[in-house]
């Protein structure tokens, strides 16, 4: 039987302003996998993680979280919860934000031991060897001491990584890992996100743009477009998908459904040109 998911969207609304960014979005989040949203630059995608991490709350529709393992209780709309119960979600979570975040002043052993001494109360002993113990999942022990302008940008975002499940959460999510990474800095961290995933059992949320090596690493893929869902499933069912908009994005072809030019009064109009019959 198909555990429920850990994180359910029925019907979310959300915009800024006049400008609706979803409308009525309704997606699922299995335990366990790692989910890709995907769809092309303004689409909702880092949206979505905002609504799911509580920074947002939607102007209609839920978005459920379901309990720890073992929580036999209801799943809780995130956008329902009072401070107290949406910092004990946020507590399972872990977040890479997009080019790691990491704090500048402080060293790499620091910054993967900041929401430890946040969240802890850890004696200073057990708390130096989970932080090894983190940045050895990451291949950077040996990289404690340095500063974050003496590392290099793959490494940045494995330190990120490494500080993102400090807490051992449920739930991680990606915020563009893969931008501006090298091929093997790519390779290397989208295979981490892999392992680390079954390795923790963990719930993975990946927003890329980088179809290649999401395909290779995810379970289920969500194409977002035009506030809702253009496609939904594995990768495979994704990229042969008969839908115009998928297939334009997943193939990176430079005209179909989404244009190039955003939506403008005519050209003639704004610069003011008078068009002959």
């Amino acid at each position: 039987m198909t555990p429920p998911p850990l994180v359910e969207l029925k019907n979310i609304c959300f915009g800024y302003g006049a400008r609706r960014i979803l409308d009525g979005v309704s997606l699922s989040i299995p335990r366990g996998k790692v989910t890709a949203l995907m769809g092309a630059s303004g689409g909702g995608k880092t949206t979505v993680l905002r609504l799911i991490g509580g920074q947002y709350r939607a102007q209609s529709g839920e978005l459920l979280l379901a309990g720890p393992p073992g929580d036999a209780g209801s799943p809780q709309d995130v956008g329902g919860m009072n401070a107290q119960a949406l910092f004990a979600a946020r507590r399972r979570m872990g977040m890479l934000f997009q080019f790691g975040a990491l704090f500048t002043d402080l060293s790499v052993f620091d910054n993967v031991a900041f929401p430890l001494r946040e969240h802890t109360d850890l004696p200073p002993a057990l708390l130096r060897d989970i932080v090894l113990m983190k940045l050895n999942a990451v291949g950077l022990r040996g990289a404690r001491d340095l500063m974050p302008s003496e590392v290099s940008g793959g490494m940045a975002r494995r330190v990120a990584l490494a500080r993102a499940i400090a807490l051992d959460p449920e739930l991680l999510m990606y915020d563009e890992p893969f931008a501006g990474l090298d091929p093997i800095s790519l390779g290397t961290t989208a295979r981490l996100i892999r392992r680390l995933n079954d390795a923790m059992g963990l719930t993975s949320v990946v927003v890329s743009h980088d179809v290649h090596e999401t395909f290779q690493i995810a379970d289920y893929v969500v194409i977002l477009a035009n506030g809702q869902v253009a496609a939904a499933g594995t990768p495979d069912a994704v990229r042969n998908s008969a839908d115009p908009l998928v297939h334009q994005f997943v193939n990176a072809l430079p005209t179909g459904p989404v244009p190039f030019h955003y939506p403008a009064s005519p050209l003639a109009q704004d610069f003011g040109l008078e068009l002959s019959a």
